[in-house]
Formats: C-alpha cells, sequence, structure tokens
C-alpha cells in the first residue's frame, strides 16, 4: 500500500488549487446516509487526510479507502464507487488506506465508527460514496464550464474528462490547474446516481488492487511493521480466562540474554526482547500463580452443552422475545401436526492466518498504533480504556489483515502493545501472539442449544414456528449499553432468526448463558448456525408432509420473488430432481437470506467410513448491485470452504474452563483433499447491495444434512455434524 501523505496546513483557496497540485474534496457523514454535508478540506504538499479524493496535475487520481482489506475486496470495491459517479478512468486511479478518521470515514451502518464486518461494508458506504463520486463530477463540470465559456448543460463526462456536446474536451488534470475551489458545494441526491444500466465500473471485473503486492509478498500485513529501536513483546495469560497474577516469579526470564524487560500487566506478563523468539523463550520461564477464581473454571463442555439444551426444550423458560410476530403459540396448538427438533454447536477459533499482533509507540502523553485491526474505532476503544490516553491523542494506522474472520473487530491485541509501551516511552514495542495465544484467548463462536417447533395446517403449510436459542451474549459482554438498552436482545448471537419465509405467526426467544468463556464475533456468527437449524427443520417439515424440498420452499418464498428466483437457478445448475447421481449419491438444499442478500445451495453428498463426504457445491447468489462479479464468486466461494471446515471437523472443547485445543495438531480443519468443486452463478438484480463475505457459509451445514437424511433418513442436529 501506498503511504498516506503529510497532514496540509490551511490556505486559502487559490492557492490550495494550484499550490497542492490538485483538487481534493471532502466528506462528511449526517446522521442519515442520505443527508449528507460535503466539505471542501483545504491541501498543501500533500494531500489532506480528511479527503475522499485528489486529483492530480499528473492525471492520477487518489481515492481513499475506508475498509480493513482482509481478502473481501474492499480495498477495490469502496474506491470504485467513487470512481463510477465520477466517471473516472480506472486506469489512472491510486488508491490508499484512509486514515481511521470516523468524523470523515465512519461507516453509518456502525453508528459512524470505522468498523469493518458483518457484512456491512458495501451496505453502509454504498450510496455515501457514490454521492461522494457525483458531487466530485458536478464540480469538474461547472469548473470545465467555466473554463470552456459553455453551459454546463452542454457537458458530458466519461473516463478523467469532461465533453462538450461539440467536441471539446478538458481532462480532469487540466481542469485542477484552472479550477477555482466553489464557494458552496453543488447539492446531490439519490435521483441524480446512475441507473444500474449505465455503469460503467459497477458489475465489471475490475482486478483487485490488493492482490498484485499479496501475490508477489510485497504486501505488508501487521506483523511486517518495523520502526527504528523497535523491540518484540510476547505476553503470558492465564489458562482460563478472566483470571489474573496473584504472583510472579521473573528471575528465570530475565536471565535470558537479550531480554530488556518484563512488564506486569493487569492480566498477565509481558516479557519484552531484541527479538520475538527471546521473547517467547524467556516468556516460558516464567512462574506464575494464577487466582483460579473465574467463573469459567467451572465450565465444561459436556455438561454446558447438556444444560443448554435442557433450557432450550423447557418452555416455560420464555426469554427474551426477540421476533414476536403473529401468535405462534395459539398456532401452534390449533396446528393439525407439529415438528420438533432440537441443535446444537460447538465453539469455534478463528485461527487466522496471521496472529494476533499490534505495533505502538508512546510519546508523551500520545502513542500511535499500527494494528491488523477490523475496526479503528474498537482499537482506539480499547488503547484508551486500558492505557489511559484521550481519545484526541490516539493515532491508529491499520493495516493489511491476514484474516479477520471477526475476530479482528476486537482489539485485545492492541491492549497488550499500548501496555507494554507506555511502561517504556518512546520504544516502539511490537506485541506478537503465538497460535496457542490466539486459540486459547479467542472471542469463540459461542456454544448454542435451539429448540424448534413448527406448525402446518391440513394442506402441511407452516402456520406457526417457534425458535428458542440458548446462547452466551456477544453484545452483552462487548457492548453493555447497547445490549442493555435493546432490551436484552443480543443481535449479533440472534442474527438469521429474521427469515423471508411467508410464515406470518413467528416468536424467536433468546436465553442467554454467562459461564465466562468470552464469546465474539466469528464469521457468519448468528446464521451460520441460526440456519443450520431453520433449513434442517424445513427440509424435515417438506419431506413430513410429502413435498418436494425445493418445491416446498419455493411456495414458502411465493412472496419473494429475489428469494425463489436463486432457489430455481441452483436447482437448475445441479439438476435438481433430475440428476443422474453415482450409487450412494444424494443432493441436499438449503436457503439463507442473511445480510440482504439471497443464495440457494446444493450439495452432492456421500458417506465414506461414517463420515459426510461433499463432492460438489452448486450455489446461486443475488446480492443486488454486484460491484465486482468475479470477486462475489471468490468470496462465496471462500466462505463455502471455511463453512465446510466448521460443518465436518471444527470444535473447540472445555475441561474446567481450560481449551482442550492449543494449535492445529488437535483442532481439526478441512483437508486440501475433503475440497469439493464449487459452481456459482451471481445473479445481479437492481437493488441495493447486501452483504457478500459470509454468504455461502449458513446454507452448507443444513445442505448436507438435508443430503444425509435423504441417503439414510437420519437428520443430523449438532455442529460439526456427527459420524452417521
Amino acid at each position: 500500500m501506498n503511504p498516506t501523505p503529510s497532514i496540509p496546513g490551511a490556505v486559502s483557496r487559490r492557492s490550495f488549487i494550484l499550490g497542492s497540485g490538485g483538487l481534493a474534496l471532502g466528506l462528511s457523514f449526517g446522521l442519515t446516509q442520505t443527508e449528507l454535508a460535503l466539505a471542501q478540506t483545504p491541501g498543501a504538499a500533500g494531500f489532506g487526510p480528511n479527503s475522499w479524493i485528489n486529483i492530480g496535475l499528473d492525471g492520477v487520481v487518489t481515492l481513499m479507502s475506508p475498509g480493513a482489506e482482509m481478502g473481501q475486496g474492499t480495498m477495490t470495491a469502496m474506491p470504485m464507487l467513487l470512481a463510477e459517479e465520477m466517471d473516472l478512468d480506472w486506469r489512472q486511479v491510486r488508491v490508499v488506506q484512509s486514515p481511521s478518521d470516523p468524523k470523515r470515514f465512519g461507516n453509518p451502518r456502525f453508528g459512524g465508527g470505522m468498523t469493518t464486518g458483518a457484512s456491512r461494508t458495501v451496505q453502509g458506504y454504498y450510496e455515501p460514496l457514490r454521492l461522494a463520486g457525483a458531487q466530485a463530477r458536478l464540480v469538474m463540470v461547472n469548473a470545465a464550464a467555466q473554463a470552456m465559456g459553455v453551459p454546463a448543460s452542454e457537458l458530458r463526462t466519461e473516463a478523467s474528462r469532461v465533453i462538450h456536446s461539440g467536441g471539446r474536451s478538458m481532462s480532469y488534470a487540466d481542469i485542477a490547474k484552472v479550477a477555482q475551489a466553489p464557494a458552496e458545494l453543488p447539492k446531490v441526491d439519490k435521483s441524480m446516481l446512475k441507473p444500474m444500466a449505465q455503469f460503467r465500473l459497477i458489475g465489471k471485473d475490475i482486478p483487485r488492487v490488493d492482490v498484485p503486492a499479496k501475490s508477489s509478498g510485497q504486501a505488508l500485513y501487521g506483523i511486517d511493521q518495523r520502526l527504528p529501536g523497535m523491540l518484540w513483546a510476547s505476553v503470558l495469560r492465564a489458562p482460563v480466562q478472566g483470571e489474573t497474577p496473584e504472583s510472579v516469579d521473573d528471575a528465570a526470564a530475565r536471565a535470558v540474554a537479550g531480554v530488556k524487560n518484563v512488564v506486569r500487566l493487569p492480566y498477565g506478563v509481558a516479557v519484552v526482547a531484541d527479538s520475538f523468539f527471546t521473547a517467547k523463550t524467556a516468556r516460558d520461564q516464567l512462574k506464575v500463580v494464577w487466582t483460579q477464581k473465574a467463573k469459567a473454571r467451572s465450565q465444561n463442555s459436556d455438561a454446558m452443552r447438556a444444560e443448554y439444551v435442557k433450557r432450550a426444550q423447557n418452555l416455560e423458560d420464555k426469554g427474551i422475545d426477540f421476533i414476536a410476530d403473529g401468535d405462534a403459540a395459539k398456532r401452534l396448538a390449533g396446528a393439525t401436526r407439529t415438528f420438533s427438533a432440537t441443535y446444537t454447536s460447538e465453539m469455534l477459533s478463528h485461527i487466522c492466518l496471521e496472529p494476533m499482533n499490534c505495533t505502538a509507540r508512546v510519546d508523551g502523553d500520545k502513542i500511535e498504533v499500527w494494528a491488523p485491526a477490523q475496526s479503528a474505532s474498537f482499537v482506539t476503544g480499547t488503547v484508551a480504556g486500558a492505557g489511559g490516553f484521550k481519545p484526541e491523542n490516539i493515532t491508529v494506522h491499520i493495516t493489511l489483515l491476514g484474516g479477520g474472520f471477526g475476530r479482528r473487530v476486537e482489539a485485545d491485541y492492541a491492549a497488550d502493545a499500548a501496555l507494554v509501551a507506555k511502561a517504556m516511552p518512546g520504544t516502539p514495542i511490537q506485541v506478537i501472539w503465538t497460535r496457542e495465544d490466539d486459540m486459547t484467548h479467542d472471542k469463540y463462536r459461542p456454544m448454542t442449544g435451539q429448540h424448534l417447533v413448527a406448525g402446518v395446517d391440513a394442506q402441511g403449510k407452516i402456520v406457526g414456528l417457534l425458535h428458542r436459542v440458548v446462547s452466551e451474549g456477544i453484545y452483552a459482554r462487548v457492548v453493555p449499553p447497547a445490549f442493555k438498552a435493546s432490551g436484552g436482545k443480543d443481535a449479533p448471537v440472534m442474527e438469521g432468526t429474521e427469515i423471508t419465509y411467508d410464515i406470518p405467526d413467528h416468536n424467536v426467544q433468546f436465553m442467554i448463558e454467562e459461564r465466562g468463556i468470552q464469546a465474539g464475533f466469528w464469521r457468519a456468527v448468528g446464521p451460520g448456525y441460526i440456519k443450520f437449524a431453520i433449513e434442517t427443520l424445513i427440509d424435515e417439515v417438506a419431506r413430513g408432509v410429502g413435498a418436494d424440498p425445493l418445491a416446498y420452499r419455493m411456495d414458502l418464498l411465493s412472496k419473494n420473488p429475489r428469494g425463489a428466483a436463486v432457489l430455481k437457478a441452483v436447482a437448475d445448475m445441479s439438476q435438481w430432481g433430475k440428476a443422474k447421481l453415482p450409487k450412494g449419491h444424494a443432493l441436499g438444499l438449503a436457503f439463507s437470506d442473511a445480510w440482504n442478500t439471497y443464495c440457494g445451495m446444493v450439495v452432492q453428498v456421500s458417506i465414506d467410513k461414517g463420515r459426510p463426504k461433499v463432492h460438489k457445491v452448486w450455489s446461486a447468489v443475488d446480492c443486488g448491485h454486484a460491484l465486482q462479479p468475479q470477486n462475489v464468486q471468490a468470496q462465496i466461494e471462500g466462505s463455502v470452504i471455511f463453512g465446510l471446515s466448521a460443518a465436518l471437523h471444527e470444535r473447540m472443547d472445555f475441561k474446567a474452563g481450560e481449551p482442550q485445543q492449543t494449535n492445529l495438531n488437535a483442532y481439526r480443519v478441512l483437508r486440501a483433499n475433503e475440497t469439493p468443486e464449487v459452481f456459482v452463478k451471481v445473479m445481479p438484480t437492481d437493488n441495493h447491495p447486501g452483504g457478500i463475505g459470509e454468504v455461502g457459509l449458513p446454507p452448507v451445514a443444513p445442505a448436507i444434512a438435508n443430503a444425509i437424511a435423504s441417503l439414510n433418513g437420519k437428520r443430523l442436529r449438532a455442529l460439526p455434524l456427527p459420524t452417521v
């Protein structure tokens, strides 16, 4: 990535245009996504950090990318929105990571915070960035009109040029040389944005800007950060989450050659040395007595699972109504027939390829941080809370991420670096976690117990659905005020319970557990286990009333043509009901409507030595405006493999609060020889884009389970899927 240019000082309007070598336009977010106040930001020799766009005199247009790039393509997609409405020549575009300034670059879908996750990046920035690009285009048109002495209505734009109806034209670079920054920027609204039919960049397969450096090995991640005089730190934490050191014997650690310091932290002990290897070697020499009083210490996975199931099935325990549409209880009581099932899912680790790390340097009351984080806002909050720094004195640089999957939304690793750097002011400190650190102190996908009851009428149509979810909280721990304000509704845990299916009487209940083992955001979060329960039950109901699972779902989606369309498409792709399959093979179907994207999926499965074996996966996806169709395909492929690994193998077990899997020798993931062929059909529609980075994960597990039921009649209701 190119470095962010220097912060300019204020200058006159005319000297800004000439002195900066370009025209910079800023964007401020208002309280809504559509009411935007766009402001001019002055510049000097460099490019003002509060600006989205800089038009250079050399023709190169620099665009800011506000999202964290972790392999999902945001560093291409976000600038492309600006370029589309501004009619830029993409060949002359340069992309840089935006500064961590939520007032200018915050995501409206995260309350203006700078966070990348929950499939909200494209959804949140889509209209604001297009409006910013459209406004920049109008500025260029008006400036060209003045320079040419013609009415602006006679001008059009194309490929970084303003073209007059008579044939004359000016490049954006030429306009930047003579343009006066307007006293008031032209007003824009959604009605002025291009219709889908006029897109020149959106929907085209533009190569991702981050791929060349990643392919050549030149890309710099957080772990690659280097500063003069930098030291490394390794932090020892308790074997059970929530415990703290009572006493520390660090004599042996300090005796290791190269050790510079041992720093006592509220939750552990850090060893600082001239290399990470030395820091880790010395850390292993620490003798620490831990408190052993954490709530998690009394927890065992087998007992927790049984207790979750018992609570989910206890209908007297109403929990919190998350959804209360109609009167599901009355409908179920009067149903011709009911179907009920109980489902479980285990805790899962993120195992990002790049381990958690962070670099920090303290200068007086100020701190500068370099982090491969999904949320600059969370890093700022964590560093402020842990180190006592004022937010305005914290500078955060977001680097490339070697995997995020929700783990890097939280920033506990930034607290490590901040506290150690504060203890050694002036010395840059890089903290690196080992794989064992990462797995034993993760923020896991929560264990869940779910109990569902569906009632059908005499025609076999579902008339009522009760869905009960028992889980550790995520918002309850991460943002307690938001959790309290919601009335105890933990949105990430329960995401996916809102369904597109035409079931008018629908009741979803949430029962929180607080066991002391921290649950967090894990790729697809709620829909990963919620859709497993819903889609396997729907399949069971369909077969129970003698209906084809595809036809049954199509009927449930009769009022949602987009959902029905992806199911029809994936049925055609897989030749549902027509395919001549090898003996011992079956197809399974599932549907997901999470993140405002519709995804139909069919898998071809056999049973190999009692284990499901997935041979092929077909997926049809309607995410609205598909910014980059090939990248959409890649994201579906990646999330299918990610979800397949979780469905078949992954689990974290705990005994007396201690994780039993501490590295990949015990935490089984999908092997290369288990990887199926994946076929994806992207179906763009003229709708606001939905999320895509997580979309392929939720339907995988239920589709496999439904295929197994077709093979041997057994209904699998646990994740990971058990031996059959």
